[in-house]
């Protein structure tokens, strides 16, 4: 994750980048990939649609910055250092990203934090899935997928089924470590005091699955990993 910025005395990497059609910056594009793969799991960014809660949210933590006159290439070179140079005092990991990646994603926090607005063009369509309608339990059996961009969600928010035992599977493609779990009640972002009825492994990708036997109610299906139902990883299964 990304610490609070601070004003620092950092030299900012020029990018250059070719442009696409309409104006749009390479940079940018891959910048604002990279970051739902890399940062999503940590960080809220408006543009990106990212709901991270472990880390700082990057809107707000920039304002203050803009705010009093500085410019957005001392935030990407914050970011830049940031993300090649973590501290080993915070919770920043080193990421396997090269150079020039590191100097994308930092290109694009610092076009994108604290901007009014949604990105346009090709830009908004990076990351961007849209919601599924509910899932629904046939043969006993019942899919689910994480967002395949990396975004702190799955494709769907709601399903159904019927009562009985149900095989329930999770997909995940997106390369960030995600699993699904069963709940009695409508718990909603906050975990409940009900027991977990079931769930897949923790896993950055694959299908897993199991099996459990639902009564006739209402459950929420959710994310494990710490910070990821917090963000808005999670459902309402409803069963008949």
């Amino acid at each position: 994750m990304l610490g609070r910025a601070a004003v620092v005395a950092v030299l900012a990497l020029a990018l250059g980048g070719c442009a696409l059609k309409g104006g749009q910056n390479v940079s940018l594009i891959e910048g604002k990939t990279l970051f739902i793969k890399n940062c999503a799991q940590c960080h809220t960014l408006a543009r990106a649609h990212t709901t991270g809660i472990i880390g700082p949210n990057l809107d707000d933590a920039f304002v203050e910055s803009l705010q009093v006159g500085e410019g957005r290439k001392v935030i990407e070179g914050i970011v830049e250092q940031q993300i090649e140079y973590p501290s080993s005092a915070g919770r920043m990991p080193k990421l396997p990203l090269t150079t020039r990646q590191a100097a994308d994603i930092a290109n694009y926090v610092a076009y994108a934090a604290a901007r009014p607005g949604q990105d346009s063009g090709l830009l908004a369509n990076v990351g961007v899935t849209k919601v599924a309608p509910a899932a629904v339990e046939k043969d006993g059996k019942l899919a689910f997928f994480a967002n395949p961009a990396g975004l702190l969600a799955y494709t769907v928010k709601q399903a159904t089924a019927t009562a009985g035992p149900i095989t329930i599977s999770m997909t995940n493609k997106s390369g960030v470590p995600h699993n699904l779990a069963i709940q009695a009640g409508a718990a909603g972002p906050t975990v409940g005091s009900t027991p977990i009825l079931g769930h897949t492994p923790i896993s950055p990708s694959g299908t897993h699955s199991f099996t459990v036997n639902l009564k006739p109610g209402v459950y929420t299906f959710f994310c494990q990993v710490p910070g990821h139902r917090e963000a808005g990883m999670y459902g309402t299964l409803t069963v008949k």
